[in-house]
């Protein structure tokens, strides 16, 4: 499952409370953090960082990038790094385990000028296109803002889409572009309203395309504020209406 939105939408938060309610109903859940920007889901999600990122441990940024140069030479058209993999094969040298959440880093940008963060893309999408989950485990994708990882093709190995839609225009208009792009690749595709009062609700559902799929309504969180201001995890904090998201993907 893929989890989309714009900048500050509450996509990594999102995450975290479904990720943690997988986890209380007795799932495997392993976190892939797609975002090259973000730096604290972990600790959101109240999960030590492993040792390397998944780019790391393939060897590096410029590795990747030479296998990706090599693939458009020889106009290939995917990158090929994996083999078929279980949750339970991936290595502790970049996936941390906490009980039954997992969490996977797939690449950062390190240093200034070091280009662009594709070569993450193709790590992503060729991971998700190569790992096999069993039943009750679950992959829950955090993507960078935006939609780039469509144009990357990370979607391609996913079963359902989420875009998280708060409060403005952006992301109203990203949700609807979205759905767009998603149905092209005939990809399951729902909504999450998020930080939402009444008096916003109505105004969000007549902007977005009629065809999207409402799969939930969270209300503004004074406690998620002030736990991500502090950098702590959501373990405690209780959302009503996952349990209902959740029935709603499967």
């Amino acid at each position: 499952m893929l989890i989309g939105g714009r900048g500050g939408s509450g996509k990594s938060t999102i995450v975290s409370l479904l990720a943690r309610k997988l986890k209380n109903n007795g799932n495997k859940i392993l976190v892939v953090d797609c975002d090259e920007s973000n730096l604290g889901l972990n600790k959101i999600l109240g999960v030590k960082k492993s040792n390397e990122t998944l780019m790391d441990n393939l060897g590096g940024k410029e590795v990747i990038t030479s296998k990706l140069i090599d693939i458009i030479q020889k106009e290939n058209k995917q990158i090929n790094i994996f083999d078929e993999m279980s949750l339970d094969s991936l290595s502790g040298e970049y996936v941390s385990w906490n009980e039954n959440l997992g969490f996977l880093e797939i690449g950062k940008i390190e240093h200034v000028m070091e280009g662009c963060a594709c070569p993450m893309g193709a790590v992503a999408r060729d991971f998700l296109n190569h790992i096999v989950i069993n039943e009750d485990e679950w992959i829950l994708v955090d993507t960078e803002a935006g939609i780039e990882h469509f144009g990357r093709g990370v979607l391609e190995g996913v079963d359902f889409i989420i875009i998280i839609v708060d409060p403005s225009e952006d992301a109203i208009l990203l949700a609807n572009k979205a759905f767009k792009l998603a149905s092209e690749n005939n990809k399951n595709f729902g909504a999450i309203l998020n930080k939402i009062d009444d008096s916003i609700e109505e105004i969000l559902k007549s902007k977005l395309d009629s065809n999207i799929n409402i799969l939930g309504i969270i209300d503004y969180s004074s406690d998620i504020a002030m736990s991500n201001l502090k950098g702590n995890s959501l373990e405690s904090v209780f959302i009503d209406g996952l349990d209902d998201i959740l029935k709603c993907i499967n």
